[in-house]
């Protein structure tokens, strides 16, 4: 007897369900509801401007000045603004009980006589403290537009305290609060009332945007304010930065052990070891891409291919910069392994080796930031540590670094009592969630970070992702997405393609379901008019290209093709 097959048609309800697991299996849906589409914001026209400082209405804010900006009074890359309102302005002005200083959330905004019916939030990086600008920057170096050029009402602000309170505002326990997170909340329903009086209506959508700190607020604000933005877009985002700051501490103490001159913490790790460094990495990782141009696109394979003990060579004699001395191998490993107690304990995350650590950025986080009076141990000290540290480190704040305890120190940053009853940990970072608010409201969030950055470790942002993927099956490219930028230091420079725009992309996600698989970057060579970036290779074409992928993809090379140009790679 014959047995004779038949070809099977499903349903359609089945072929659906089979479509479905099979997009699955592939990575392409988790399985929960989509979210749904956000319409697209309509454009609106200027009404109001020189009036709205009278017209009130804004709870807890004076507003000090409303003055029509002419067209072309102010300028980005050398492109003229149109004609705007200035609007500037306190929220929440108080006198601290603490330390008897008077503190107030500075801000000002832009809005545009042509309007684009969104609102951005330009959140600004540091310890804060200065009104920045608030044109609205639209993602790497070097822009050549931005927000405002683009039509959006901007907003920028001191997250609550003056550059002179620098780093002292730490000791009042409300100012700590608003500048972790409390000023985005507080500006985010004033910007819009006042949008909407300026305009006759407030924003259709609302973007918040920023790098380094300001990408850390915008984390947080996808975490703790999902229900007032559209779009998210954080750009090195020091989410840890605490633990980062502390790490910055911890790096300090390496180098120190191998420093030749004990006033230059960068003598431990010249420009020519760096080179060494850059060097043996890029043998090694480089071609993994299947292009040999100065990049390392496959970050992850490159963790496992480069070795620094094998791969650079160990001094026999003296310091020459064709070498590392054995000490210099242990601290810089140690380095890049991730700050730790003496107990073996992480404090912070791992840094991946990249091209990068040859540029001045990268050297000016790691031998000056970390010991100097302007960033790292006053944060720690005064910002993050409950309790703060005696005023009198800032005489000294080499010694506070250098002197600094990864066991009995380091865990103050978790730490509270009766007057600061909320730890950096808490007020600093993105509480912990799947972003479901996020997802569920039809919301987007792009997050891009250097490979080379010298303060914020991109492992940690990667281990975020995962995290954030992990929380929802497996799968959460339907609403945020990561992308590595090989050679880029903090938010811009070293040897890398670091001019791009992803407000764009991540308005064209939110508001037509466009998903931005891949962002072009291209590289700020002679001519650029958002300004030149001087360590590009000396190889380089001028306007080099790449495609940014959305991790876990990497750009790889077709295998023919000019190998400047974006169109020769794919994100695979």
């Amino acid at each position: 007897m014959s047995t004779r097959f038949r070809t099977f048609a499903p349903s359609p309800v089945l072929a659906v369900a089979l479509a479905a697991t099979v997009v699955a299996a592939c990575g392409g849906s988790d399985g929960p509801p989509a979210a749904p589409q956000l319409a697209a914001a309509t454009p609106g026209t200027l009404q109001s401007c020189t009036d709205l400082v009278g017209r009130g209405g804004f709870a807890n804010t004076t507003l000090t000045a409303a003055t029509l900006v002419p067209a072309g009074t102010l300028a980005v890359a050398g492109q003229p603004v149109g004609e705007h309102c200035l609007v500037t302005g306190r929220m929440f002005n108080r006198v601290s009980p603490v330390d008897g200083q008077t503190y107030a959330i500075g801000f000002e905004m832009r809005l545009p006589r042509a309007w684009n019916g969104r609102f951005f939030h330009q959140v600004n990086g540091g310890t804060d403290g200065a009104v920045l600008t608030a044109t609205g920057g639209i993602g790497g170096g070097g822009p050549l537009t931005s927000g405002l050029q683009q039509g959006f009402a901007v907003i920028s602000s001191d997250a609550g305290h003056a550059a002179a309170q620098n780093p002292l505002f730490g000791l009042d326990p409300q100012a700590r609060l608003d500048y972790g997170y409390q000023a985005v909340g507080k500006l985010t329903p004033m910007a819009k009332a006042l949008i909407a009086t300026a305009y006759g209506k407030g924003p259709d959508r609302s973007y918040l945007v920023g790098c380094s700190n300001g990408g850390r607020h915008a984390m947080v604000g996808a975490a703790r304010y999902a229900d007032q933005y559209d779009g998210i877009l954080a750009g090195n985002p020091g989410f840890n930065l605490p633990k980062a700051a502390v790490a910055q501490l911890y790096g300090a103490q390496q180098f120190n052990t191998t420093a030749t001159n004990p006033a230059d913490l960068a003598s431990a790790f010249t420009p020519a070891e760096r080179a060494l460094v850059a060097g043996k990495v890029l043998e090694r990782c480089d071609a993994l891409d299947g292009a040999s141009d100065g990049l390392v696109q496959d970050v992850q394979a490159c963790k496992t291919a480069f070795s620094l003990d094998r791969d650079v060579p160990t001094c026999t004699g003296g310091r020459t910069g064709s070498c590392l001395s054995g000490a210099q191998k242990t601290a810089l490993g140690n380095i890049f392994k991730g700050a730790r107690n003496s107990a073996g304990n992480a404090v912070y995350a791992s840094f991946p080796f990249d091209a990068g650590i040859t540029s001045s950025n990268w050297a000016g986080w790691k031998f000056s930031s970390s010991i100097g009076a302007a960033r790292d141990p006053v944060a720690v000290g005064f910002i993050f540590q409950v309790p703060p540290a005696p005023v009198s480190i800032l005489a000294d704040t080499k010694a506070f670094a250098l002197g600094f305890s990864m066991d009995t120190d380091a865990p103050k940053i978790a730490a509270t009592n009766a007057l600061y009853g909320e730890s950096a940990l808490s007020f600093m970072t993105p509480p912990a969630g799947d972003l479901s608010t996020l997802h569920d409201r039809g919301a987007k969030m792009m997050v891009y970070h250097g490979v080379s950055d010298g303060v914020f470790s991109p492992d940690d942002t990667v281990a975020w992702y995962d995290q954030l993927r992990a929380s929802r099956g497996g799968y959460a490219a339907d609403f945020a997405r990561l992308y590595l930028v090989p050679g880029m230091n903090h938010c811009s420079g070293g040897p890398a393609t670091d001019q791009f725009d992803m407000v764009n992309a991540l308005v064209q996600w939110v508001e037509q379901g466009r998903a931005p698989d891949r962002v072009i970057a291209t590289a700020r060579g002679a001519g650029n008019a958002g300004g030149v970036n001087t360590e590009l290779p000396a190889g380089w074409s001028a306007s080099r290209s790449r495609p940014l992928c959305a991790y876990p993809q990497v750009a790889r090379y077709n295998g023919s093709g000019d190998t400047e140009s974006a169109a020769s790679f794919s994100c695979q």
